[in-house]
Order: structure tokens, then C-alpha cells, then sequence
């Protein structure tokens, strides 16, 4: 399975699957349909699937397009988010899978930023791959969503979830907000070595605009305060040993920073 990231609108990543020797595709979280169409004729195949990880506009925006161009693909999204999803006609929950080029996907109910995320994790079947993991809006390089629709308590079982898979696993999240997400952890983590050094490269990717998703699973739990909510330079910074409220009132600074 080959992945493509195709950048859209104005900071938003699509993800492209492409099976090589099927010569079929499917995306992931197509906030608009032209970057996706444009992918697949450059490699001549035919979109069969959607998996959409939740409903808001820049993510499903080019659903109703591709359906036209593609009137047998299939749309997958959260049972929860019945309604809100253009086309979907798949209604997932936690623990089912979906499949892809030969790939099994692990469907992870992860409610915070909507009440009805969900993300897909397709974990290695060799010894050396790496896992991947389309988070959405739920896990940042470097940060995570806001909430708009649920709880601290939501977001902090969800980011559990995700921080519990292997750190060879590779997230591919749906915006490049990396660089303000590490500005905003220096403030709150500033003696983090292995963050002062993710902030560096970060930096100097953005100077060059290269992207700096995906990034590895094993990198955020050493740097993102947002999976890091119960260590203690992060319970100092906050002042709370309370593992939700900890997360709450980091991401109270975060939104007003």
C-alpha cells in the first residue's frame, strides 16, 4: 500500500492509498475533490473507497464530487456522524475493520474533537513496516484538536488509545500545525531536550515549506505535552496531578495562545 499526501485548501494533508497492482485508490478525509482526481490520473487508477474520519467540511468537502466521478466507491465514517457525512454508507464503531490492498484497518473510536471521531489504524504485517495511523483532528504533530464537540475526559481516553500503539507507527494528521504546536509546548515543556531538537528541524522544514507530517508515534510520545499530560514537568507547568484537568488546562493555554 502506497501512501500519497496531497496537500488542500489552505493547511489541510489528503491521503491517498494506492494499491499498484490493482491499479485502485482510496482517501482519506478528501476536504476537496480536485487534488484527489488529479492523483489518480497521474497513476491511472480507479477510486473504490472514502474513509472519512469525521464530518466537518475540510474533510468530507470533496465527497459528493468524487461520488460523481466514482459512483461505485464506498463511504466509510463513524456510526455516530450518521447524517453528517455526504454519501456515507458505512457506519463504523469501534473495533471493526476495514480493508485495503491487502492491509487490515483497525477502527479506534476517538470522540474530543467531534462527538463522533474515529480513526484508522493499519498496523505493520512485516517485521521492519511501519504502522499507520489517520488520526483526523484528533492527534497533531505536536499538539491536538480542539474541542469542539466533546470532553477533556473524552479527549483524554481517545489520546490514550493512540498513544498506546507501537512508536513505530506512523501519523499522518490532517493539518501541518507543527510548528506553532512546538512553540506552544516549549512554553510549557521548555527543558524537553528531544523537543528543543524537534522544534529545530521542525523549523527549518517550514523555512524550505516541506512537510513535516507524518511523524512517528514514538516522537510524540517524547514531545507533544498532548500525550504527555501526566508526566511531571507537564503536571508543574499546569499545577494539577489530576490526569484531566492536567489535559484541560493545557489545552486552555494552547487555545489562547
Amino acid at each position: 500500500m502506497d501512501i500519497y499526501q496531497l496537500p488542500a485548501l489552505s493547511d489541510n494533508y489528503i491521503f491517498l492509498l494506492h494499491d499498484p497492482q490493482q491499479k485502485i485508490a482510496a482517501v482519506v478525509d478528501p476536504g476537496t475533490a480536485q487534488p484527489v482526481r488529479q492523483k489518480l490520473q497521474e497513476l491511472k487508477a480507479e477510486l473504490v473507497a472514502i474513509f472519512n474520519t469525521h464530518h466537518h467540511h475540510d474533510h468530507v468537502g470533496g465527497n459528493s464530487a468524487l461520488m460523481k466521478q466514482f459512483p461505485k466507491i464506498c463511504i466509510y465514517g463513524g456510526s455516530e456522524d450518521k447524517g453528517r457525512i455526504p454519501g456515507q454508507q458505512v457506519f463504523l464503531q469501534s473495533g471493526d475493520r476495514v480493508q485495503f490492498a491487502g492491509r487490515i484497518g483497525e477502527v479506534l473510536f476517538v470522540p474530543g474533537h467531534t462527538r463522533a471521531h474515529i480513526a484508522y489504524y493499519f498496523p505493520p504485517t512485516a517485521e521492519g513496516e511501519t504502522g499507520e495511523l489517520f488520526c483526523g483532528d484528533t492527534l497533531f504533530a505536536g499538539g491536538c484538536g480542539r474541542l469542539f464537540e466533546g470532553s477533556p475526559t473524552q479527549m483524554v481516553t481517545s489520546l490514550t488509545k493512540l498513544r498506546a500503539l507501537p512508536d513505530n507507527t506512523r501519523v499522518w494528521c490532517a493539518h501541518e500545525y507543527t510548528l506553532k504546536n512546538l512553540q506552544f509546548a516549549l512554553t510549557v515543556d521548555p527543558d524537553n531536550q528531544d523537543l528543543q531538537a524537534r522544534f529545530a528541524e521542525v523549523k527549518a522544514l517550514r523555512s524550505r515549506s516541506q512537510a513535516t507530517v507524518p511523524s512517528m508515534l514514538g516522537m510524540e510520545k517524547r514531545t507533544n505535552p498532548f500525550v504527555r499530560w501526566d508526566q511531571q514537568a507537564l503536571q508543574s507547568a499546569v499545577k494539577s496531578l489530576d490526569p484531566v484537568q492536567s489535559f484541560a488546562r493545557l489545552r486552555g493555554m494552547k487555545d489562547q495562545f
